[in-house]
């Protein structure tokens, strides 16, 4: 039994930042029964990315040790918005928004989870029966000082930034949710650190066993420098294509693999090590970065998608042009079109600006030849390929 207990610990302890507290997570484990585990996602977006996948991939695990899984949609807490990290107040969801994209959450996550050992749960069923009067009995729990310790609380409280009453609310309300559903564990990012425990503080005054809070790294995007963010545009989005996907990852940077592939990956620490021995002795890093995004596109598409991914990368590597470019008509009143023109109704690109900055370094493609002026006029009844970067690419037909 110790040592069942001890593997398990291992495993929830792998990739995780924090564990609080260790010895009330071991004694947790020594109980016969399922433990519940929650961990809340705000239907800010209707997709997940790799960044979301951290902590699914944690919610698993605990699956895979036999415990049940609350997978809380926030559509109560969605309609405040959470002030975590953000400098200026967070405009709040319409309920269609929330309702949307919490569809699109509960459609995504069963890639990843077990059905049979997972609970969706929505908050707005216990926090709208809260009421005014059960909503102030919350708020008088704890008093304006003890939320301004709170970092992103205090920076903009310093700076003379304006906070809203009800983003108080927020860790509130998340710590509220933990009381509702009676968990043993949450789960959440490093910057969420005060809201779990929150649920800790709640749960003790409602004379409950207080959850153990797990807190999982953020992963960073593409850019390797701001958390994965789909309204920054550096996020690998789950259901993306395949081809997408993997050309994503291969463009991220060596040093920055290790860290994806140390919080993403599902092969064994022993094996990981051996891959950063072998690049330290001179293999191409470049190799295990193909095997960590065929292990993805498989995980989220087939192994047969993921084959094909790798083939249609080291096609457009070569200068080819992959399978399966989209085909796109565009028709013009005149005899002519500018090409900076042609692209931006394509949407390749957002604007002809972007075309001329992206002309400067080599960046623009037609018919495989590179692009060096933006005011090229492409005639009627012309067929065209274009591509922008190395993963855009359209097949277009001016009539």
């Amino acid at each position: 039994m110790a040592t069942e207990i001890d593997q398990a610990l291992a495993l929830i302890k792998r990739g995780a930042e924090e564990i609080l507290l260790e010895e009330e997570l071991l004694e947790k484990f020594k109980k016969s029964k399922p433990l519940r585990i929650k961990a809340g996602f705000d239907p800010t977006a209707p997709d997940l990315h790799l960044g979301h996948t951290v902590l699914l991939n944690k919610l698993r695990q605990f699956q895979d040790l036999g415990h049940h899984v609350l997978f809380l949609i926030g559509d109560f807490t969605g309609m405040i918005g959470d002030p975590t990290g953000k400098s200026a107040t967070r405009p709040p969801l319409s309920q269609d928004e929330v309702k949307k994209n919490a569809e699109s959450y509960a459609s995504q996550v069963f890639k990843i989870l077990k059905r049979n050992q997972t609970e969706v749960v929505f908050n707005s069923l216990w926090l709208n029966e809260l009421g005014a009067a059960g909503m102030l009995k919350l708020a008088s729990t704890h008093t304006v000082a003890r939320m301004l310790e709170r970092d992103d609380f205090s920076k903009r409280y310093k700076a003379n930034q304006p906070i809203a009453i009800h983003e108080f609310l927020y860790p509130l309300l998340q710590g509220y949710d933990s009381v509702a559903l009676k968990a043993d564990v949450e789960l959440g990012g490093t910057d969420q650190k005060f809201n779990l425990l929150m649920g800790r503080e709640l749960q003790k005054q409602s004379g409950q066993s207080p959850q153990c809070v797990i807190t999982m790294p953020l992963l960073a995007g593409l850019d390797g420098i701001q958390k994965m963010s789909k309204s920054l545009g550096n996020y690998i989005g789950i259901n993306e294509a395949p081809e997408v996907i993997f050309a994503k990852i291969m463009s991220i940077s060596d040093d920055l693999m290790w860290r994806y592939i140390e919080l993403l990956s599902f092969v064994s620490i022993d094996e990981i090590a051996s891959w950063k021995s072998s690049v330290k002795a001179g293999q191409n890093p470049r190799d295990i970065k193909v095997i960590f995004a065929q292990e993805i596109v498989t995980r989220f598409h087939s192994k047969e998608a993921a084959i094909d991914a790798l083939d249609n990368f080291i096609t457009r590597s070569k200068g080819g042009i992959p399978d399966n470019v989209p085909t796109m008509t565009v028709t013009i009143k005149e005899e002519s079109i500018e090409v900076a023109q042609l692209l931006k109704e394509v949407e390749l690109v957002a604007s002809t600006s972007e075309v001329m900055r992206l002309i400067k370094g080599g960046g623009i493609k037609i018919d495989g030849e590179r692009l060096d002026d933006g005011k090229k006029m492409i005639l009627k009844n012309t067929e065209l390929v274009a591509q922008v970067g190395k993963r855009k690419f359209a097949k277009i037909k001016v009539r």
